[in-house]
């Protein structure tokens, strides 16, 4: 492969990574204006050459259907997730109760890990407190524990969520290794 072949492969397969980083600009500003994408585009720029980011393989698979499936679904989490610990904080006759459980994950890759997490943070009712990138497990603290089965009903959650993840973003690899795990 010529080294100019190479560069443009490479810049490619870095091409969602940019637009991702373009698009939380502007969502942090909250515009999306013609100025924003621009200073945006100017600000991947500066993220992607001035400070050295190890390279971020991604599969170069997205897959909309489950993309629009995992981000439906994570909606509906978030609401249901503020109404859970809402009512957890108003209901006076029992405390929630709470938990620190581990999560191995089925796919090795930290590109999958860090979505899963970033996910299950997200989520009103659970936060990541320590990763174990080297064996792929997350810790989670959670609240609304009370059982041995709500500790596996929240291992279940955390596990569906990166499936929703691998079937939205990973590579058929990926896809195949879940199915397999799962089966």
């Amino acid at each position: 492969m010529s080294p100019r072949r190479g560069a443009l492969l490479q810049l490619w397969r870095q091409l969602p990574f940019f637009l991702w980083l373009i698009a939380l600009w502007m969502l942090l500003w909250q515009q999306f204006t013609v100025l924003a994408l621009l200073t945006g585009v100017i600000a991947a720029v500066v993220v992607t050459r001035v400070f050295r980011l190890p390279p971020v393989e991604l599969s170069g698979r997205v897959n909309l259907w489950y993309g629009l499936v995992f981000v439906v679904t994570f909606l509906g989490a978030l609401v249901r997730g503020s109404l859970t610990v809402a009512w957890q904080v108003i209901d006076l006759r029992r405390q929630p109760g709470a938990a620190v459980i581990a999560v191995p994950l089925i796919v090795d890759d930290d590109v999958i890990l860090a979505h899963t997490a970033v996910t299950c943070s997200l989520i009103p009712g659970s936060l990541i407190v320590d990763v174990d990138r080297g064996r792929h497990i997350l810790y989670l603290h959670v609240i609304g524990v009370r059982s041995d089965a709500d500790v596996e009903t929240q291992r279940a959650s955390v596990l569906r969520w990166e499936r929703r993840i691998v079937n939205a973003v990973g590579s058929r690899a990926q896809v195949r290794r879940m199915r397999e795990v799962l089966r």
